[in-house]
């Protein structure tokens, strides 16, 4: 068969972000045509073409990178493995779990005994996009708790819990079934929900992240990535 060779110039911006990794096509031609998608600053157009590399995409507040240099990957965290680039005591990393050729970073933590998606990138833009408070990007996370919290328990996680450095922000907290909540939060403290829980008496016993931002995948075996 013909091999197909990528024309220069403008491609379908639908085109562009399935490349870049932010879903199928139509996903993307759907994120589009809810208004979700930005071009240097001003809502995008579906069919509407761009300069790839010359221009600023962001979706749902997230710069999605098309640069081939940057690699960024969104991993299946499983427990027991650590979110940093390297270990001390030799235990495995999510960034050997990756097994990039480049040098990549995880955006974030998830503790050794929490699981789920984790980004792994060496884009120093899109990690100051997703870390930092003032860009406000959602976190949601499926969580085991000990017990059935109280009306009283669910109202005081959402309207702030007195963490030792401060007050935690508002967060939506829902019980999806008995001793099982989700949370959805743009702050990233230190073992932030399981303080949380603990402080209205109701322990953590699994805790999953199961989005970041606009970004979610329930086929992501744990330990894989993409």
């Amino acid at each position: 068969g013909l091999v197909s060779i990528e024309p220069p110039g403008p491609q379908r911006l639908q085109k562009v972000m399935a490349h870049a990794g932010v879903g199928s096509r139509r996903v993307s031609e759907d994120l589009i045509a809810e208004g979700r998608v930005t071009v240097d600053g001003k809502v995008a157009e579906l069919g509407q073409r761009v300069e790839i590399g010359e221009v600023e995409i962001i979706v749902d507040g997230v710069v999605i990178n098309i640069d081939p240099s940057r690699v960024t990957y969104l991993l299946n965290k499983p427990v027991g493995v650590i979110s940093s680039a390297s270990d001390t005591h030799g235990r495995p990393t999510v960034v050997d779990l990756v097994g990039a050729a480049e040098r990549v970073f995880p955006v974030g933590r998830l503790d050794a005994d929490s699981e789920g998606l984790l980004l792994i990138t060496n884009d120093g833009g899109l990690t100051q996009r997703l870390t930092h408070p003032s860009y406000g990007v959602d976190k949601e996370y499926l969580v085991s708790v000990n017990g059935s919290p109280s009306r009283n328990a669910l109202r005081d996680l959402r309207q702030g819990i007195d963490l030792d450095e401060g007050r935690t922000a508002p967060a939506k907290v829902s019980e999806l079934s008995p001793g099982l909540l989700r949370f959805v939060l743009h702050e990233g403290k230190n073992r932030q929900i399981r303080r949380m829980c603990e402080a209205v008496g109701h322990p953590v016993t699994r805790l999953v992240r199961t989005r970041i931002g606009p970004l979610t995948d329930p086929q992501l075996a744990p330990g894989d990535c993409r």
